[in-house]
């Protein structure tokens, strides 16, 4: 199936104002997700936030959504404010003891790392990151190497925030299902631009949030627990959501997912939300998929024939996030110079994904990353762009 591009772009009114190369920092919304929510508020404004709560069925469904999105159950399902949240409520919930260790990947994101520094610091856990192989993408030989009976949790990054690779995430579970290991998989950048079947991934946790490729508002986000490991965890805090105050000196955990979730939160964002990965849906994620591969493509191919640009994405498998160099100028400048000619693209610097970026060299790339929504021609004007910049 050929995506219909003219309906999706008739559909996101910020297609009219910008030429929006950040889809991994926050896509542009589409028409139907802004009506949903704006809706929301206005009933909340009307009628009350908890009445109006009660008579929107999204807030349901929503669980049913990314259940789909994700090939789960919708009580392994929680949904959460973010996605760094998300993956902290799993992460916080594993029960460290000195000597444990955790495999992460070279491309892991900052927040993740500096938790794990914490764990290192609190519970005395060892922090192991699995080379890469000649792709640039985590090595499973490594990583089967690296497997001892003191391995607590392998925790890895499906797509790093500074470049287009897609780590190998089901060879990973079938690694982590064999060794009978946690897995917690950070999907922040891959929800919504690719497919994802947590069975077929073989994750025992995956985090990810609304507002990049799903196009969903800010301050959403989503945790998938397997049921199987659910009692494994301890929810890192709780309220009267997430458990229920059965005696004076007794609390009973919810059964499901939602023990990882808190009381109150964006009802509007949910809404919101469910929209989002519904449209997405409606779309195909496998045709998302094609579509960003092949204008990612394009972008990588289009870049690197301009004089003194390199592109800088690893692995065997890339997607939507395209970033690159230029010879003698700084990416924040560029950023600056493209900004006022309402092109936006953002940077990713050595302070996000350390253990790559030091071992290549490389203190800070432009990012741009694009979605199903953009055009060619939108890719031919970014490349000139750049060109004239660096003339």
């Amino acid at each position: 199936m050929n995506l219909n591009i003219n309906k999706a772009r008739e559909e996101t009114p910020g297609c009219e104002n910008v030429l929006h190369f950040n889809n991994a920092g926050s896509s542009l919304m589409p028409q139907v997700v802004l009506d949903s929510m704006v809706g929301y508020l206005r009933l909340e404004a009307m009628m009350g936030g908890y009445e109006a709560a009660g008579k929107t069925e999204s807030l349901e469904t929503v669980y049913d959504r990314v259940a789909e999105l994700l090939n789960c159950h919708r009580d392994e399902v929680a949904l959460i404010e973010n996605a760094t949240r998300a993956w902290d409520m799993a992460f916080y919930g594993v029960r460290f003891r000195p000597g444990d260790r955790i495999l992460t990947d070279q491309a892991a994101y900052a927040s993740s790392y500096i938790a794990f520094l914490q764990a290192q610091q609190r519970f005395g856990v060892e922090i192991t990151a699995v080379s890469n192989d000649p792709h640039g993408q985590i090595d499973i030989n490594d990583l089967r190497h690296q497997l001892d009976d003191r391995v607590k949790l392998i925790a890895i990054t499906h797509m790093p925030t500074n470049g287009g690779l897609v780590n190998p995430a089901a060879e990973v579970g079938k690694v982590a299902r064999e060794a009978g290991v946690l897995y917690l998989l950070d999907a922040c950048q891959t929800a919504g631009q690719l497919p994802l079947d947590v069975e077929a991934i073989g994750c025992d946790m995956l985090s990810a949030t609304g507002r990049k490729f799903l196009r969903g508002p800010r301050g959403t986000g989503f945790l998938y627990v397997r049921r199987e490991v659910l009692d494994l965890l301890e929810p890192p805090f709780l309220d009267l959501h997430a458990a229920k105050w059965t005696a004076r000196d007794e609390y009973e955990l919810l059964p499901n997912a939602r023990r990882f979730e808190n009381w109150e939160r964006n009802f509007a964002g949910i809404v919101g939300l469910e929209t989002a990965v519904s449209y997405a849906l409606n779309w195909g994620l496998d045709n998302i998929w094609q579509r960003v591969q092949g204008l990612a493509g394009q972008l990588r191919q289009q870049l690197n024939a301009i004089p003194g640009v390199t592109t800088h994405d690893l692995g065997s498998v890339k997607g939507g996030i395209v970033t690159f160099t230029v010879d003698g100028v700084d990416a924040a400048y560029i950023k600056e110079k493209l900004a006022a000619q309402k092109i936006n693209v953002t940077t990713s610097s050595i302070f996000s994904t350390r253990l790559d970026m030091e071992a290549r060299g490389l203190p800070m790339l432009v990012r741009a990353s694009v979605h199903y929504y953009n055009s060619e021609t939108e890719i031919a004007r970014f490349c000139k762009a750049v060109e004239n910049i660096i003339e």
